[in-house]
């Protein structure tokens, strides 16, 4: 504890401090105070269990489209890891999501203020003329306050004011003297002294605890879905490859067919039909062109990239997932329910809602009976003459009593007692609500990984089939008991094969992922990548 003549000594010395300090002081420096007084909090309220404690700090000033294109490696091409990385920093409603985050921690700054040290400092001056007399009176105080929260309501406050106009005049007949201040409250019934203080403070701190699982839970939304949307653009890059792989077969069958016509070996017909479809095919290639430029651009904007830079994604990324192919985890979607239950950030809050309104209707219904608080104050002033440092206790001003107030009229009361009562129905509704939709989330995650499972397996067996198809079509065309349409038509059936294929293990892929995120089991790294946590 600092003590009296220490806490007046560097009164005495505030005026100067204080012309320097906020004059000297930069915003620069301000907005350093904030940040370090910010990430305290969020370090001290973050636990490992939220997951990775990264991609959460803001950036000042609006990110230049340069400085995201320095990323970018020299070759263009972006891992997948790159990318997420890239979002992570850049991506517009990202960094909206991480200032909220911010600012709600900004705010419990401003509560805990309420119960911090608060110094002030007032110098007023003036110029007064009145009936021919002129007057230049001149005031200079400097104190600080301070309130306690303790225990369930007690609220204690301490104050110390120095006037100091003698300090900055140099006259001798101004006064210069020290106040010394105390207030003491205790609630003895109802919810009265620092009771309802209390629940704010538990109500703000509690409230940024929800904000860190809520923005945890939306960066792992946000990473499964710029994952997926990379998996999109690489399988819609491969169907330009489908097309133009078939493309190029329809012109080798056609220049065949041209030079079998011409000789005399198949019919016109047979060419026109080929060229026909050809034509197809080139239509094919130039709107699988299209859709991969749109989709591509669409990525761009979500990594806060021109639209206008050119870049391509890692084709390997999309082979890597054909290595691993599709697969269930070893748990069924029961288990997986009864891991989200307790995993789910969102449900989480939604429980510690619940407890919120409870506390709040415990308060509301104390506020129905009689108030009795203990109160007690005491001012305490220095000894004249300039011994501001010297408090004459013995002759302060003393008080101690009990304030009551009787339950004659509670309406207000009543109604913030029923207002509660109707608030904690509403939050448990809420939570069993919650509860279900988050089996509805799992079952039905689960159910599209088991499905996309199935349909990878059955669209590699149809590819195969394809695949045979166009072989023995060839053949039977060669040996002349096939048709050149149904060799065009197994060309078609091929490449929807293809297509067929890549999607089914995007989108196995991305159902996994989901599925991943629902139970609660998904983490984001620090460099923005995931990783499954074994239930």
């Amino acid at each position: 504890m600092i003590r009296v003549k220490e806490i007046i000594t560097g009164l005495l010395m505030t005026p100067a401090f204080a012309i320097c300090f906020f004059g000297c002081t930069t915003p620069e420096q301000f907005k350093e105070q904030a940040d370090e007084e910010v990430y305290t909090i969020l370090d001290q309220k973050w636990k490992d269990s939220f997951g990775y404690k990264a991609n959460y700090k803001v950036t000042d000033g609006e990110p230049n489209a340069l400085d995201v294109i320095k990323l970018i490696p020299p070759s263009g091409t972006l891992s997948q890891a790159q990318a997420v990385g890239i979002s992570t920093r850049y991506n517009r409603d990202y960094q909206n999501r991480k200032e909220s985050l911010y600012l709600s921690a900004l705010d419990l700054t401003s509560v805990r203020h309420q119960y911090a040290r608060q110094w002030f400092g007032t110098i007023d001056a003036f110029y007064e003329t009145s009936d021919g007399t002129e007057e230049t009176p001149f005031n200079a105080q400097g104190g600080v306050n301070q309130q306690f929260l303790l225990g369930d309501g007690i609220l204690i406050g301490a104050g110390l004011a120095v006037d100091w106009t003698r300090f900055l005049t140099g006259d001798p007949e101004t006064s210069l003297a020290s106040v010394l201040s105390a207030t003491l409250e205790a609630p003895l019934l109802g919810n009265g002294a620092g009771k309802v203080a209390r629940e704010n403070l538990t109500q703000a701190e509690r409230n940024i605890l929800y904000n860190i699982r809520s923005f945890n839970r939306y960066r792992k939304t946000f990473v499964v879905s710029i994952i997926s949307d990379y998996y999109r653009v690489l399988q819609q890059k491969a169907s330009v490859v489908i097309q133009k792989a078939s493309y190029q077969r329809l012109v080798d069958s056609t220049n065949q067919l041209r030079m079998e016509v011409e000789v005399g070996k198949r019919p016109a017909y047979d060419l026109a039909e080929a060229e026909q479809r050809l034509l197809s095919g080139e239509q094919g290639v130039v709107s699988a062109v299209q859709s991969y430029e749109q989709v591509l651009d669409n990525f761009k904007i979500r990594l806060a990239l021109p639209t206008d830079i050119e870049i391509q994604l890692d084709p390997n990324e999309l082979r890597i997932l054909d290595v691993i192919g599709v697969d269930l985890p070893d748990y069924s979607a029961e288990e997986a329910i009864q891991i989200a239950l307790v995993q789910r950030l969102d449900l989480a809050n939604v429980r510690d809602g619940l407890d919120d309104s409870e506390r709040k209707l415990i308060l509301a219904a104390e506020g129905l009976g009689p108030q009795v608080v203990f109160v007690a104050a005491a001012n305490v002033e220095s000894t004249p003459d300039t011994e501001l440092t010297r408090l004459r206790f013995h002759d302060g001003d003393y008080s101690l009593g009990i304030m009551a107030d009787l339950p004659l009229d509670r309406v207000n009361q009543r109604n913030a007692y029923r207002e509660s009562l109707i608030n904690v129905r509403q939050q448990q509704r809420d939570y069993d609500e919650e509860i279900d939709k988050i089996k509805l989330q799992v079952r039905a995650a689960y159910r599209e990984m088991v499905q996309t499972t199935e349909s990878y397996r059955i669209q590699k067996i149809g590819l195969e089939l394809a695949q045979k198809r166009v072989e023995v079509e060839k053949l039977s065309l060669q040996t002349g008991r096939g048709t050149v349409r149904l060799l065009l038509d197994s060309e078609d059936a091929l490449v929807q094969a293809q297509n067929d294929v890549v999607s089914a293990l995007v989108d196995h892929m991305t159902a996994k992922l989901i599925f991943f995120r629902d139970v609660g089991i998904l983490r984001v790294l620090p460099d923005g990548m995931w990783e499954e946590t074994k239930p």
